[in-house]
């Protein structure tokens, strides 16, 4: 409050009249700067955004600047709305993904720094990564997802001593336990292999390998099966000698399961009954006399991002025709328990790193992809062409209907292997929604 102060300043002058002068000069003062500022931030603004696009277009040569102008956009804010801000940078194509695929298609091969970089991505990269390894999925597979059905045909009374596994010698879980079973058994299979519109049969047996008995059993199920159902068959039966694989491509099998199932320098911590040396024996055998190979791994062992790489990295140089990736089912009992806890997220970036150092080999998501993908299972079909249908050894799968469902609602095409299972997947591609088994409880659809 001024108290009425009267003192002449200046000659003619009070001290208000002097005030209000200076507060004049002072507010005039204030705008003059405001609007040079104003002016200066929308001129700054402007070229912002200038540059950016220049870079957009890639004519600036300064284009991999990119990511970090981009917070020096103007942002606008929203009345009553919640912005989210991200971070450009992590989402950049700067480990050029697109580019990755590229190169695969064009026959490059991945080095293993490359292939790694895979696994060890951000999160964010996910979705980048997928697209890739779906651009080289669809280039050699369409949507096309071939479906394998397997049979446990000797469960258990095994010698070996692989920590993964509910069926080794040390194994305290609690599984059924039989051994090689009788031709009956196995044609159900292969009708239920029929039936759950499989194009491939598995049949698989536990223990070191086959004795020339089981081997002659084997070999007379897969000349009815051929004649019956016309199925493509798979034998797993352990270590082969030569005589023994001569047997089983003249019967009419097409292809052996033999697993690495880890890489050499990790091999010894999960097994020690056999060597790593033992199965690359068995594939070289086994290709010798002209039977397709099929081999993979298991992942989830507490093995590392490296050694996934090198097993992708050797099964590329072995020219396998088949490649199943498994994800490690914790099965109580089981002498390895559950080293590590997967999350779907590696898991994917896994099957795109699979098809991308293998990209003209049939990738199959197999067991455990229910367990460790979980609720994004039906992504891993973006990298991998291939999955079983229904139950794996000792452990349960989801049942056939709803892997049929996931496959429709991908807009992929399930492979058939006959005219009966392709007029049926006809019958369910006419259908608008299939939400329950239309067959009888026990049946192969609802198992």
């Amino acid at each position: 409050m001024r108290l009425g102060l009267k003192r002449e300043f200046a000659p003619g002058k009070t001290v208000e009249s002097f005030l209000g002068t200076i507060d004049f000069g002072l507010c005039t003062l204030v705008a003059v700067i405001a609007v040079t500022f104003s002016s200066c931030l929308l001129m700054q603004a402007d070229a912002t955004r200038r540059t950016i696009d220049a870079i957009a277009a890639g004519t600036d040569q300064n284009s991999r600047l990119l990511p970090r102008m981009a917070h020096l956009a103007p942002q606008k804010t929203l009345r009553n709305r919640n912005i989210m801000s991200v971070d450009t940078t992590t989402l950049s194509t700067s480990p050029g993904w697109a580019d990755m695929a590229g190169s695969v298609l064009g026959g490059d091969v991945l080095s293993r720094e490359t292939a790694l970089s895979l696994l060890e991505a951000d999160d964010d990269q996910l979705l980048s990564i997928l697209d890739a390894a779906f651009r080289v999925r669809r280039t050699y597979f369409g949507n096309s997802v071939q479906l394998y059905y397997l049979k446990n045909a000797k469960s258990g009374l095994c010698p070996e001593d692989c920590g993964y596994c509910s069926q080794a010698k040390d194994s305290e879980a609690a599984i059924e336990k039989y051994a090689m079973l009788n031709a009956e058994r196995l044609m159900d299979g292969a009708r239920k292999a029929f039936e759950s519109k499989a194009r491939t049969y598995c049949i698989v047996a536990s223990g070191r390998g086959p004795s020339d008995r089981e081997v002659e059993h084997v070999c007379n199920v897969v000349r009815q099966v051929k004649s019956e159902y016309g199925l493509h068959i798979c034998c797993c039966l352990g270590l082969l000698q030569p005589e023994q694989a001569v047997k089983l491509k003249e019967a009419g099998v097409d292809r052996v399961n033999h697993n690495l199932n880890t890489s050499e320098r990790f091999h010894d911590q999960i097994v020690s009954t056999h060597t790593f040396k033992d199965r690359l024996d068995t594939l070289d055998t086994c290709r010798e006399v002209g039977l397709e190979l099929c081999a993979g791994m298991i992942v989830g062992m507490g093995e590392t991002k490296e050694d996934v790489v090198d097993v992708a990295l050797k099964l590329a140089g072995l020219d396998v025709a088949s490649i199943p990736v498994n994800f490690l089912i914790p099965i109580e009992g089981a002498q390895l328990g559950r080293p590590v806890d997967l999350d779907p997220r590696y898991c994917l970036k896994v099957l795109a790193m699979f098809r991308l150092t293998n990209p003209k080999t049939e990738l199959r998501i197999a067991g455990g992809r229910e367990v460790n993908l979980r609720s994004m299972q039906a992504m891993g079909l973006y990298a991998a062409n291939s999955m079983f249908v229904s139950d794996y050894l000792t452990t349960p799968g989801q049942q056939a209907i709803e892997d049929f469902n996931m496959i429709r609602d991908l807009g992929f095409d399930i492979t058939a292997g006959d005219y009966e299972s392709a007029q049926l997947l006809k019958q369910l591609g006419q259908s608008h929604e299939v939400s329950e088994c239309a067959t009888e409880p026990g049946s192969a659809c609802c198992g």
